[in-house]
């Protein structure tokens, strides 16, 4: 609609007329007027119609209901965006054909979470629903623009694989394909990226994954939007650590500047920025042993109750509301995963913990072909499998190393929402496949 405006430009038109288009949020009558808040998607604005005619056009047509009205605009500082649109002439464009299955012109729907997500193509539409991926669409775009400033290049990697990333297979979604038998959804850009860090030294990649492990938490999904980097020619894991907290703080600055109304409609807040702490798996372990009397020494992870134990804890040490724990034990860690010259029983890896929940993961790698064969040997691999991955090594591989974190589970924590499902669009999980 070439004519069409949007609610957002409405006050900035006052005194002219103007057409708009879009969802009817909310729907009053009041004598022989009716007031009508239009819905696209820029946000509201209030529209009064007191003409019989163009009343009469509105019998019958409830909210959602997709209309385009053209009037003369107001300044009205009670209405949404302090103007409203006095309407000339009311076109129905789409009538809704019946009942909506969940009030959605509310700020709270007060619906469960299954009914939420069965819903989803209408309860999508709810201005706190329409915040949350506003949020997480915003994330993306930062987590894009600063590394396209530090000279990374995007990369899209294969969906279909025939091989896994850090199994070979295990826990893994398979399906046939043509005469080649099993092949698998690719559970990690890993090894792809680690082979096109050969080409262009410095990658990144946005693109789903999956995990058929048969979580039923909320904080697992079966597909979700890994955040991908990969660099080569590293120092050391010290130089992933240190971009990455310039990420971070690059994206929360980003969310300052351009989400501070939907934290502020959703309740949430921004954290604020403070040189994240860096301390060992043991050292973690040892925190929890002497403040929170958790007996965990010597575990090869951090559970659940024990990543908020220690973000509490910083939080209220320094402020700080991430922390990367380092170090994590060999036997934990992927076998590209190159150990710690100092004890080998450690990884040069991390994890960023945020707000209680672990949202990355990452390492140096392994470079060294012969090593690499070592550790598939040692872990029952079949360095046949992934020969062309070999290759890579085999033919030259700098030191390098990188991270992925969860677009999903940034989002849920930045939001400080319970549920992960909340932060998928259509969630896949154990019980979901629809819609």
């Amino acid at each position: 609609m070439k004519d069409r405006i949007y609610s957002s430009q409405v006050k900035e038109k006052i005194g002219k007329e103007i057409a708009v288009a879009g969802w009817i949020h909310k729907i009053r009558k009041l004598g022989g007027i009716t007031f009508i808040v239009l819905r696209d998607k820029e946000g509201l604005v209030q529209a009064i119609v007191d003409k019989k005619e163009d009343n009469a056009k509105l019998e019958g047509l409830t909210t959602e209901s997709v209309v385009k009205i053209t009037g003369k605009v107001k300044k009205e500082d009670r209405a949404p965006g302090g103007a409203e649109i006095l309407v000339k002439k009311v076109e129905v464009l789409s009538a809704v054909k019946e009942d909506i299955p969940v009030e959605i012109n509310k700020k709270e729907m007060n619906v469960n979470l299954d009914t939420l997500l069965d819903n989803r193509t209408i309860t999508l539409r709810n201005p706190i629903q329409r915040a949350i991926f506003k949020v997480q669409a915003e994330i993306l775009k930062a987590f894009r623009a600063f590394f396209e400033e530090k000279g990374f290049t995007e990369i899209n990697t294969p969906k279909i694989v025939s091989a896994g990333a850090e199994t070979g297979g295990a826990e893994m979604f398979s399906l046939k394909y043509f005469k080649k038998g099993l092949a698998y959804l690719a559970q990690s850009p890993q090894l792809y990226k680690e082979i096109m860090a050969a080409v262009y030294e410095q990658v990144y990649e946005t693109a789903y994954v999956y995990r058929a492990e048969p979580h039923s938490t909320s904080r697992h999904l079966n597909e979700y939007m890994s955040l991908d980097i990969e660099m080569a020619f590293i120092d050391g894991f010290e130089d992933l650590l240190e971009i990455h907290e310039e990420e971070v703080k690059f994206i929360i600055d980003w969310l300052k500047k351009n989400c501070q109304d939907e934290f502020e409609l959703l309740g949430a807040k921004i954290p604020e920025f403070k040189k994240i702490p860096v301390l060992k798996l043991k050292e973690a372990q040892e925190i929890l042993e002497k403040k929170y009397k958790i007996k965990c020494l010597g575990e090869p992870d951090l559970e659940p109750d024990h990543e908020k134990k220690i973000c509490e804890y910083f939080e209220k040490k320094n402020g700080s509301e991430f922390v990367f724990i380092t170090h994590y034990p060999t036997k934990k860690r992927p076998f590209y995963t190159i150990d710690d010259p100092k004890n080998p029983d450690e990884t040069l890896s991390f994890d960023l913990l945020f707000r209680g929940l672990e949202v990355t993961t990452g390492g140096q790698r392994i470079n060294d072909y012969n090593e690499l064969i070592q550790k598939m040997h040692a872990r029952n691999m079949v360095p046949a499998d992934f020969k062309e991955y070999l290759d890579a090594f085999k033919y030259g591989m700098p030191p390098l190393g990188g991270y992925c974190h969860g677009l999903e589970r940034m989002t849920m924590k930045f939001l400080e929402l319970e549920n992960i499902r909340e932060t998928s669009l259509f969630p896949r999980d154990i019980n979901r496949l629809r819609p």
